[in-house]
């Protein structure tokens, strides 16, 4: 099993004439995943509009106006965003002044929104990175050293889990809320408590690494711990680790979203697409531009962030090579079509008796000119055949 990448290698080299590594033939599997490269270009362009738009850490950016800037209000805060042709019974392509609409206090919800998306985006990103070096850690840690060390690790893995991650990031929420240094102290927040799964994954891939012959190997050369478990076990698990970062992410954004919503993570002035959502909630029936932009940018980067979590494992799985194998189709799994030819595949497979008898067949012994048992279908064709001579 292990061996498959190596397979498939030996495959791409006879084909093309050049030997790929292991980190091209993951970038490979992965540019094959149609969904997870649609979802990379998605969030790419979210990454790019919403900080190029209204800028970031003070370099300004292409949209001329503020999320803290109110005004008038004009045509009740309906959105100028129009993107139905006029041919199709639409008002035409059209930008606008206010695209996303206004708020009740005339703030353009444009930038509103790409605020939000700069604040969710940098908390998922930095929960990310966070519940992954601690995952990391604990799980290789526990896993190699095992004894006393393994049984203290996993029993304050387990602590955490019991706890409602909810409750224990809320908690932790509004205490960092209060140290007034931005949205920084709430993502390091949920990072300490989004940890557990990848501590566990790392340590069952560990526990089987530690016994292989490489590694012992390098115990014996005088390696000392630190550096058999960074430089032989953690790289040897990378897939699980990429893999999972990319669910903490997605599963990073909607915590921020619901703490946000309750009250507990990200405060005005600032904004987050979980705070609007909170703050428009009541306008769901008279204005749900302010709900609906919001939710479906959620929606979009869950969905991306977890299709390229897909790519990504189906990439770093070697058994996944395969993916380029012809399929059967529906029509055919369901007996649809291909039926002849499943029957004569069955009746050159079927089993024959001494002298080549057809078993299957009651025993006729009949032979085709090949001196092979003839399958039923061809026998009954045959006799068709005949039946229409003799007519």
């Amino acid at each position: 099993m292990a061996n498959l990448a190596e397979v498939e290698d030996a495959k791409l080299r006879q084909q093309t004439g050049t030997s790929y590594s292991q980190g091209q033939l993951v970038l490979r599997r992965f540019r094959n995943h149609k969904a997870a490269m649609a979802s990379a270009v998605f969030l790419l362009l979210i990454f790019l509009v919403a900080f190029s738009s209204i800028g970031f850490a003070g370099i300004p950016g292409w949209w001329d106006k503020s999320y803290t800037a109110a005004g008038a209000v004009l045509d009740g805060g309906n959105p100028t965003l129009s993107v139905v042709p006029q041919w199709l019974g639409g008002e035409g392509l059209r930008w606008g002044e206010h695209p996303f609409g206004q708020d009740t206090t005339g703030k353009d919800y444009f930038a509103l929104v790409m605020r939000g998306t700069q604040q969710s985006l940098i908390i998922a990103l930095v929960v990310g990175v966070v519940s992954t070096v601690i995952g990391s850690v604990v799980g290789s840690i526990a896993g190699y050293f095992r004894g006393w060390i393994d049984s203290l690790l996993m029993r304050l893995t387990d602590l955490v889990i019991v706890i409602p991650l909810l409750v224990l990031a809320a908690v932790l929420g509004q205490m960092s809320s209060g140290l007034g240094a931005g949205i920084l102290p709430l993502a390091l927040v949920l990072g300490l408590v989004t940890w557990t799964s990848l501590a566990r994954l790392v340590r069952g891939e560990v526990l089987s690494l530690r016994e292989k012959e490489f590694v012992a190997a390098s115990v014996a050369m005088g390696a000392k711990p630190g550096r058999v478990i960074l430089r032989h076990l953690l790289p040897n698990t990378v897939g699980v680790i990429v893999v999972n970062a990319t669910f903490a992410i997605a599963a990073a954004i909607l915590l921020e979203t619901s703490l946000s919503f309750l009250g507990f993570g990200v405060k005005p002035p600032d904004s987050s697409l979980g705070l609007l959502i909170s703050q428009y909630q009541n306008a769901f029936t008279t204005r749900p531009w302010l709900f609906w932009w919001p939710g479906m940018i959620i929606l979009g980067i869950a969905l991306s962030v977890n299709f390229i979590g897909d790519g990504l494992r189906d990439a770093f799985d070697p058994r996944q090579g395969s993916r380029g194998k012809k399929k059967s189709s529906v029509a055919a799994v369901l007996g649809l079509r291909g039926r002849e030819k499943a029957l004569d595949r069955a009746a050159t497979e079927s089993p024959a008796g001494p002298g080549g008898l057809d078993v299957q067949s009651g025993g006729s012994g009949r032979l085709g000119s090949d001196d092979t048992p003839e399958g039923p279908l061809k026998r009954r064709r045959r006799d068709r055949n005949e039946e229409e001579d003799e007519r």
